[in-house]
């Protein structure tokens, strides 16, 4: 197949993109020291970010059963990412923290994403990154939730 724009298919090429672009930010995190980080540990760190919640709450959020959520979680804490504390308003309920680990790799990963769409900026002009993510983002608009990426419920198809 001929790599040129015009022969490329726009689901294909972002998709490529797209995992071209994680695998930078992995081979970055693991230059730092993070390489046991996966790309799912970075979906549940985004729903804890936001505050310490339930089990049965990042379950929800992610849109998986509470028994694979407990499963992910089990695995994080296992890895020392995640720790999990009693609930001051209900002591039967643990709510789920980051560790210092993973706050340094959400940290380390915000970093080396912003240093990528520098150099992308650097190497292609603020106006095709800027428009890049106007399309992709209309795109997942169009075809998902307006509120999907900020909200990290984008998934690929079962």
């Amino acid at each position: 197949m001929d790599p040129t724009p015009s022969n490329l298919d726009l689901s294909l090429v972002s998709l490529f993109a797209g995992w071209t672009m994680g695998g930078e930010i992995q081979r970055r995190l693991t230059a730092d020291g993070f390489g046991d980080l996966r790309f799912n540990d970075g979906v549940v760190f985004q729903h804890v970010l936001a505050g310490p919640l339930s089990i049965s709450a990042l379950a929800e959020r992610m849109g998986v059963t509470q028994q694979a959520a407990s499963k992910a979680v089990a695995e994080l804490e296992r890895r020392g990412l995640l720790r999990r504390e009693p609930d001051p308003a209900d002591a039967r309920t643990r709510l789920l923290h980051l560790t210092e680990k993973a706050e340094s790799a959400v940290e380390a990963s915000r970093e080396h994403r912003a240093a990528l769409e520098r150099e992308l900026t650097a190497e292609f002009g603020e106006e095709r990154v800027s428009d890049t993510k106007a399309l992709l983002a209309g795109i997942l608009g169009r075809y998902g939730e307006p509120e999907a990426i900020r909200g990290r419920r984008v998934r690929p198809p079962l």
